[in-house]
């Protein structure tokens, strides 16, 4: 089962695709429908069928967001999650062939947002939740296990 907790800004960006899907794009999505319809016969109409096929997908996403914000647990930061590894921390590791990885532990309804995002219930984030800079992390990978080193943690976005 997925984790249901979501930070701050992941919260108001599901509420903000909530929001878009439902005010502007489904009407739009609509409208085209309603155009496409009275061209008349349906079945030949592809502008009707692939409009149509998007609704769906619209309303798809709509319950579901719907749904998952209604469930969600929204975790603000804390001052006392500084110097260790917690729920949206924005952390570097590196492992013993000098490879180094650099995201932000969050809910899995975010991971999508952005590709430096991971989800807390990944095999890497719940290696090192609780560690600090300069521990070792064994993340357990396909190929066994692997050893990651924590080189820096914040809370705050770094800069780019």
């Amino acid at each position: 089962m997925k984790t249901q907790l979501v930070t701050e800004q992941g919260f108001a960006a599901l509420k903000q695709e909530l929001d878009h899907l439902w005010r502007v794009y489904r009407p739009e999505i609509t409208a085209k429908v309603t155009w496409a319809a009275s061209l008349g016969d349906r079945s030949e109409n592809a502008d009707y069928k692939e409009n149509k096929r998007i609704l769906r997908q619209i309303d798809s996403r709509v319950r579901h967001l719907s749904k998952c914000i209604e469930n969600l647990k929204v975790v603000a930061y804390s001052p006392e999650q500084e110097g260790k590894v917690f729920f949206g921390a924005y952390v570097s590791v590196e492992n013993d062939s000098g490879e180094e990885k650099h995201f932000r532990v969050v809910g899995p309804e975010e991971i999508y947002a952005q590709s430096r995002n991971i989800s807390i219930d990944s095999p890497m984030a719940r290696a090192l939740l609780g560690k600090q800079e300069g521990d070792e992390a064994q993340v357990v990978t396909p190929t066994g296990v692997q050893p990651w080193y924590i080189t820096n943690i914040q809370y705050h976005a770094p800069e780019a």
